[in-house]
């Protein structure tokens, strides 16, 4: 089941998912033990209701129950993206972009991912 649009993940439940797309599918258990400060059953409640919205399916073949994220790892924080990017900044992907850059250094890393996005969406031109 896709999820939908309005489903957006909660930071709680963003947190699970960094751990399902980091390990791979994984049991309530292996979450859990991730997770610092989530309890078990609290970990368990929220990957069942994140079942019921689709940012997770359930492998229920085995005793222990297997949990995989919903939608790729891209896919959710583009949507994310979008949704800030309409919300705070008008629509505007300049805007959002010289923010972002401005509140936090970039590495130098990062910077050669961004000159080299930049050089691919203006078709390679120098």
């Amino acid at each position: 089941m896709a999820r939908k649009a309005t489903n957006r993940p909660t930071d709680a439940e963003l947190a699970i998912l960094r751990v399902l797309w980091r390990r791979g599918p994984s049991t309530v258990r292996e979450v859990h033990a991730e997770l610092e400060q989530t309890g078990y059953t609290t970990a368990l409640k929220q990957l069942q209701i994140m079942t019921e919205k689709g940012l997770v399916v359930r492998d229920e073949t085995d005793r222990a129950h297997v949990y995989a994220a919903g939608e790729p790892q891209e896919l959710v924080q583009r949507g994310l993206v979008g949704d800030l990017m309409d919300r705070a900044f008008g629509g505007s992907a300049s805007q959002l972009v010289l923010q972002a850059l401005s509140s936090r250094p970039a590495s130098e890393a990062e910077l050669a991912q961004i000159r080299k996005l930049l050089d691919e969406l203006e078709g390679g031109r120098p």
